[in-house]
């Protein structure tokens, strides 16, 4: 699969992301329950990890948060942070909508804020 850079628009194309995922895999490096390197009071809810071989906004993996179901990409958490200056999406694989609002609220603090956009409305989350 050729490379695709994310962009921070709100224009997602759902399919190349949800085939990308299929194709590439995705690396978990911190585990739901872990600890976030540079905030240890922030605790993951979810694992969360990145896509292999994309590249996002930030010029690194494309980040995604990764549940337990079996739904598929169900949405995104679109992210800025504003001590970085940058805007990205952080995928939602395999969650449920009440996993993806723990994600959000984890994204959600100081000078960091998200939303989430579902996908198709998310037909498939549970």
């Amino acid at each position: 699969m050729e490379e695709h850079r994310e962009e921070s628009g709100l224009d997602i194309n759902w399919e190349y992301w949800e085939k990308a995922i299929r194709n590439n895999g995705i690396s978990i490096d911190r585990p739901k329950g872990s600890r976030h390197p540079r905030y240890p009071d922030r605790v993951y809810p979810i694992d969360y990890g990145y896509i292999n071989n994309t590249k996002g906004a930030d010029n690194e993996e494309v980040d995604v948060f990764v549940g337990d179901t079996d739904s598929g990409l169900v949405g995104a958490l679109f992210t800025v942070d504003r001590v970085k200056n940058d805007k990205e999406f952080k995928f939602l694989w395999n969650v449920t909508k009440e996993e993806a609002k723990a994600a959000l609220a984890f994204v959600n603090f100081g000078w960091q804020s998200g939303e989430i956009i579902w996908k198709n409305g998310c037909d498939r989350c549970s």
